[in-house]
């Protein structure tokens, strides 16, 4: 079982969990918006997303065993303490239980075509391991889009079937909202698959892979990471300014916990030369991820 849950990668799954439950909780609740989802719902939803995720992370891992063998040899479980044969089974089934929910969930909310996302997530998650992933920035892009629609489903289940002529300016201010965390979560986890391609860099080469660091070298690619480090710096100033200059508490929280480390993590980006440096650029940066996510519990104050 503890290999297992080491397979589906369990503490990311808290996370992608933790996140949606934010957005309903923390985001749409307090402020009487109007939703669609009941406690049923949001629980349907976010076991559909994490059984995707988790045969994401099954693929992903079946897909990655020659390059894992060199870069993280202790952390390979494919082959070793599971089967290929088992991992293959265990994709299978998550996918169908997935794809399953989000049948459901579709018809729970009346809005059957929503259903076909589930089914794209699950198709993009597949090729991204078996193919997209071994491609110069576009597998990066493919892989950070998907987690930023992790938050965007929220709404899609839960605002938008709610809108009515009446209520459409609140609803799309609050989609607005989630849509601002989405692209934050996009810019991180952009910057942290191409931190994890110069951790990985040896091991992808001996794959054939042809990630970013492979295509155009180490240097050019520390270069445009530097300056991709940049965005969420610019941008979470950009929104403090904007929206949150009245908001001590708020300005506060901002600045010292996202902004100051999202300038650390530049900083040792531009100096960054071994493994070891990634690793922890990776760590960091996931870091921010989830403290710029628990910000949410701050719109009370933000909004009131």
């Amino acid at each position: 079982m503890q290999n297992i849950l080491k397979l589906i990668r369990w503490k990311n799954l808290i996370m992608i969990a933790l996140v949606q439950l934010l957005i309903k909780y923390a985001l749409f609740e307090p402020f009487g918006v109007t939703i669609t989802l009941n406690g049923v719902g949001i629980l349907v939803l976010i076991l559909a997303t994490l059984c995707l995720a988790a045969a994401g992370n099954i693929i992903n891992d079946i897909y990655d065993v020659e390059t894992d063998l060199v870069n993280k040899p202790e952390r390979v479980i494919v082959g070793k303490s599971i089967s290929e044969k088992t991992a293959y089974n265990l994709f299978f089934t998550l996918n169908i239980i997935g794809v399953g929910l989000g049948f459901c969930l579709s018809h729970m909310v009346g809005k059957s075509p929503f259903f076909t996302l589930f089914v794209i997530i699950s198709a993009l998650l597949y090729i991204y391991a078996s193919y997209l992933k071994q491609l110069p920035f576009i597998g990066n892009l493919v892989i950070s889009a998907l987690v930023a629609l992790s938050l965007i489903i929220v709404s899609i289940f839960d605002l938008l079937p709610a809108i009515t002529p009446s209520n459409k300016e609140a609803q799309l201010t609050f989609f607005k909202i989630v849509l601002d965390y989405a692209l934050f979560a996009f810019i991180i986890n952009l910057i942290r698959e191409m931190v994890k391609d110069m951790e990985d860099i040896d091991g992808d080469y001996k794959a054939q892979m042809n990630t970013l660091p492979i295509a155009i070298g180490r240097d050019r690619t520390n270069k445009i990471l530097f300056i991709l480090s940049l965005f969420p710096i610019v941008a979470v100033i950009f929104y403090i300014t904007n929206f949150l200059y009245k908001q001590e508490i708020a300005v506060a929280y901002f600045l010292v916990l996202i902004v100051a480390p999202l300038i650390y993590i530049s900083i040792k980006i531009f100096s960054a030369k071994t493994k070891k440096d990634y690793t922890n650029i990776s760590i960091l940066l996931k870091f921010v991820m989830l403290i710029g996510m628990l910000s949410m519990l701050l719109y009370p104050l933000i909004l009131k």
